[in-house]
């Protein structure tokens, strides 16, 4: 579907945080900052799903538990983020948890997903560890 670069940076991120793309997570994606804490790249991994940028997801998962490769279903529309709680992750932390619901539809309808999420700061900068869905 494309990277960052290519969406307006003027419409609603589709992390669903209320900013702009251009405020929010398209930043993120296009390299030019780094996520602050761990839900921001929670926030920024949604939305790169959303908009089918594989580079940048399989980036941020950490070098131990990250997939050799990533296929996208171009079936699956995610489309809402609520994030639940975050644990740790703050700019002064190493590791943090947040859990959340992805939102998603399917040619079948609408589902959601749960997911409790670890992250830990490696060489200054966030990654996705890994996930239980519950």
């Amino acid at each position: 579907m494309g990277d960052a670069t290519d969406e307006s940076d003027g419409r609603r991120c589709p992390c669903t945080s209320g900013l702009t793309f251009g405020e929010c997570c398209g930043p993120i994606l296009a390299g030019q900052r780094r996520a602050a804490t761990a839900e921001a790249l929670m926030r920024s991994r949604f939305t790169a799903f959303a908009m089918g940028d594989r580079d940048y997801i399989l980036d941020s998962w950490h070098p131990r538990t990250r997939p050799r490769q990533l296929v996208l279903d171009d079936d699956t529309a995610w489309y809402r983020l609520d994030v639940e709680s975050t644990s740790g992750g703050t700019p002064f932390d190493t590791t943090g948890e947040v859990i959340f619901t992805a939102h998603y539809r399917t040619p079948g309808g609408r589902e959601a997903m749960r997911q409790h999420s670890r992250f830990e700061k490696r060489d200054g900068r966030w990654v996705y560890v890994d996930g239980v869905t519950t």
